[in-house]
């Protein structure tokens, strides 16, 4: 029988790597004098505070948009009224889309912020737009352009909701590999 103990060493150790991998992100984010825009629907800004929750962050972070009604992610993001008619909020070009829009909306000084991440998807219990609880699209506004990763993720709410997190910090990491961005 578990005292529970094991359980609860386990989930500081994964918030202690997840801190690590933030803060590594945002300090290389500061270092190369990039600032970054949030747009989110499924995380509801979770990912917006994970980035902030680090001390500096107000060096890269200009902000978040929730835009978790549909209708939102095309008055706030730029999001296409028509693909948001035919296809719904849980698409690969609706990520897309709502990173680059994050990018202009989030300008600070007429600078838009020159990497965008995006949100969107099914967190459950129910499907939506056709799509099962589960799938997520990040999507990544650069330089070279925009790109959207569908993930398939699994549990409940909040398992998803954090899992979503997690790969979008990554997702971040990947996009400062690229050759636009190497400084």
């Amino acid at each position: 029988m578990s005292d529970g103990a094991g359980a609860s060493s386990a989930q500081t150790a994964v918030g202690a790597a997840r801190a690590d991998e933030t803060a590594g992100l945002v300090a290389e984010l500061a270092r190369r004098g990039l600032r970054l825009a949030v747009a989110e629907s499924l995380t509801g800004g979770l990912l917006a505070a994970e980035l902030i929750r680090i001390p500096g962050a107000s060096a890269v972070v200009n902000g978040g948009i929730v835009a978790y009604a549909t209708p939102l992610k095309h008055r706030l993001l730029g999001v296409g009224a028509e693909l948001l008619a035919a296809e719904g909020a849980v698409h690969p070009e609706v990520a897309r889309q709502m990173a680059r829009g994050a990018r202009a909306a989030l300008a600070v000084g007429g600078r838009d912020a020159e990497l965008g991440i995006a949100t969107t998807g099914v967190a459950g219990p129910e499907p939506q737009d056709g799509r099962p609880p589960g799938t997520v699209y990040v999507g990544v506004s650069g330089p070279d352009g925009e790109r959207a990763v569908e993930l398939q993720l699994s549990g409940d709410r909040a398992a998803i909701r954090a899992e979503t997190v997690r790969r979008a910090v990554r997702e971040l990491r990947a996009e400062l590999e690229r050759e636009s961005l190497r400084r």
